[in-house]
């Protein structure tokens, strides 16, 4: 069956402005049609599923009413905007999201004029706004600019940032509020549970327009009943909170009903100032098993749409996450000091089981990473010993926590640093190539990096036994299949591990996730391996003593050659006027954008071709050299 066949409406749908041609009364089955769209589509790939579900009539009737791309629509936590990418002509290509050249997993500037603001990480929607409200104003554009805002981002600091700067301002603005009582996994905190209890709102806003319909009958009551509304709001509704920040405030209101999200838009398009319109939705939204169950179809691999079965490659070894997670409960076993912290990553950072083993003891602090790393240092402070699970990319939004409240006051924090490295189809925005660079130069931190997934549990082990701040860098998805040892061993810190003894003159200086594709590497070459496991302390005494013997060094690591692991070798040969040939490999200087892991390791010449190519160039000139070196000296 033909796209026009199986979906006539959406099939003519190549712009926003095609949408904006149809009839009012043709918007639900758009919905309908796109919906389904999306369902059979991501079925075929995999991909963010849920919350795009749950923003279809939103985004119909986002473009329907505000003249895109001239009006600027602003995304925030791009899992919402599938649908978005759909009406925006990219309908075509949704079956390449997340593939090496294909569409980007989040709105993208160079991707789309539609795509006004690149986002990934949370939270950012309102203060990108309003710096496009702003400048949009000095400019004299006449222009409405619109914050989409859900997922759980409302939890996170920055948007009151930009609320509280927005307030005394009052620039022509809009925030959709898209409350769905989710992040990745389910909201906590305050504000949260606040807007669960007297706003999932259709109780509430039925009884409101019901009582209205009746009262504007009756112009004295009518009259009181609004100004009684006005003090319920005072009393129960989140609409004091956004007035007292100086936002107008409207809703709540069903979200999937197109027809009044077309209506209510309208009526805010074309007023000024600060207005804030609260929309109530499903994650899930129009499919049953996700609507059921949001959090295992946020995003799904492949999967049957009519079973609802997902279909999961078969691994024969744990993910460094799940190595993790056990490890985390193992510990928490032993040491009732151990207390485990996530910024809203429960199920993406391994800590389901630790949170339904030890409740008291495990803190989701929703999307606040800067709380997370410094509640951590409270916790320290009184003799805790927190772990803190975090990916490399979130980890790097509390940057200024993790050096002013823990590395400076050396207090025992564990960070977790999950998806170190190239993690794959999230692309740029989730890449961890920046970590080692970040974390080896902070004062008072160990920095450790495994080879293999019993190495991870034992760096994991031995940072809680430090009295100082320690991270453990580890990657996305399955190690090479190292049996894992129950028992945990300290490592001794800052001592690497000589893999092999080799003969050619050639030191391979590898970190983390680069020894084993390195062995077989130096087995060819006849090079010593080193399995360098700290970046930080360094091995110098084991670096300097190899470096003696040897006439090129090559540093490999998975993440930025700027500042990263290979930076401190030079550093420590420099230091001690040990002059020799190095080499670093790492990821390059430019972002690495969206593929599966394996295509994002073949971008940066990390994958096994790449090392050897890169290593093999850098060998040639020096083994050459030698070989003149050795003829001089038969010869004389």
């Amino acid at each position: 069956m033909s796209l026009e066949e199986k979906y006539p409406l959406l099939a003519r749908i190549d712009s926003p402005a095609d949408l904006r041609r149809l009839a009012v009364d043709q918007l639900g089955p758009v919905t309908r049609e796109l919906r389904e769209f999306l369902i059979q589509t991501v079925s075929q790939m995999g991909g963010h599923f849920a919350a795009g579900l749950g923003t279809v009539e939103l985004t119909v009737a986002l473009h329907y009413v505000f003249d895109t791309p001239h009006d600027r629509l602003v995304w925030d936590v791009g899992h919402q905007a599938y649908p978005h990418k759909v009406l925006t002509g990219r309908r075509d290509r949704l079956r390449t999201i997340k593939l090496k050249d294909g569409l980007a997993p989040f709105p993208h500037r160079g991707e789309s004029e539609y795509d006004t603001f690149g986002v990934g990480h949370s939270s950012t929607s309102i203060s990108a706004a309003l710096g496009m409200a702003l400048a949009s104003g000095q400019a004299g554009h006449d222009r409405r600019v619109v914050a989409v805002i859900g997922d759980g981002a409302m939890s996170a600091g920055q948007a009151f940032e930009a609320m509280n700067h927005a307030g005394p301002l009052k620039p022509d603005m809009l925030v959709v509020l898209n409350d769905n009582k989710m992040s990745i996994s389910e909201n906590v905190g305050a504000l949260s549970l606040y807007f669960a209890r007297v706003l999932s709102g259709r109780t509430y806003t039925a009884l409101r327009e019901g009582s209205k319909k009746i009262l504007r009958r009756m112009p004295a009551m009518w009259e009181l009943a609004k100004r009684s509304e006005e003090h319920m709001k005072g009393m129960v509704l989140p609409g004091t909170l956004f007035e007292e920040f100086g936002f107008n405030y409207h809703g709540p209101i069903d979200g999937h009903d197109v027809d009044a999200l077309v209506d209510h838009l309208a009526r805010l398009r074309d007023l000024k100032g600060l207005q804030l319109l609260h929309v109530v939705t499903q994650k899930g939204h129009g499919y049953a098993p996700a609507e059921a169950d949001p959090i295992k179809w946020h995003g799904p691999g492949p999967f049957d749409p009519t079973s609802g079965t997902i279909f999961k490659e078969k691994s024969t070894s744990p993910s460094y996450t799940q190595v993790f997670g056990q490890w985390l409960c193992d510990i928490a076993e032993r040491d009732p000091r151990i207390v485990g912290i996530t910024p809203a990553m429960r199920e993406g950072s391994g800590l389901v089981e630790f949170s339904r083993k030890f409740p008291g003891r495990y803190h989701d602090v929703a999307i606040a990473e800067q709380h997370a790393v410094t509640l951590a240092a409270g916790m320290a402070c009184e003799g805790a010993r927190p772990v803190v699970a975090i990916y490399s990319t979130f980890l790097q939004r509390a940057y200024d926590q993790l050096i002013h409240d823990v590395a400076l006051q050396d207090l025992p924090v564990t960070f977790a640093v999950d998806r170190g490295g190239l993690v794959g189809g999230d692309g740029a925005t989730h890449q961890g190539a920046f970590d080692l660079s970040y974390l080896r130069c902070i004062p008072n931190m160990v920095v450790m990096a495994p080879a293999d997934e019993n190495e991870c549990r034992q760096m994991l082990y031995t940072a809680v036994t430090l009295d100082h701040p320690a991270a453990v860098r580890y990657p996305r998805g399955q190690g090479p299949g190292v049996p894992i040892l129950q028992e945990m061993t300290a490592l001794p810190v800052g001592r690497a591990e000589v893999r092999r003894e080799g003969k050619s003159g050639l030191l391979l200086l590898a970190f983390g996730t680069m020894v084993p594709p390195c062995v077989p590497l130096a087995e060819r070459l006849d090079a010593t391996l080193v399995n360098m496991r700290f970046v930080k302390p360094l091995d110098e005494e084991t670096v300097l003593r190899l470096a003696a013997s040897h006439a090129c060094l090559v540093t490999i690591e998975e993440n930025a050659v700027a500042g990263g692991a290979g930076s401190a070798v030079g550093e420590c040969l420099a230091a001690h006027g040990l002059e020799r040939e190095l080499h670093h490999i790492g990821i390059p200087d430019r972002f690495i954008e969206h593929g599966s892991r394996a295509d994002c390791l073949a971008m940066a010449g990390l994958d096994p071709e790449g090392l050897d190519r890169q290593v093999a160039r850098i060998w040639q000139a020096p083994r050459a050299a030698l070989a003149v070196a050795g003829a001089r000296h038969l010869a004389g």
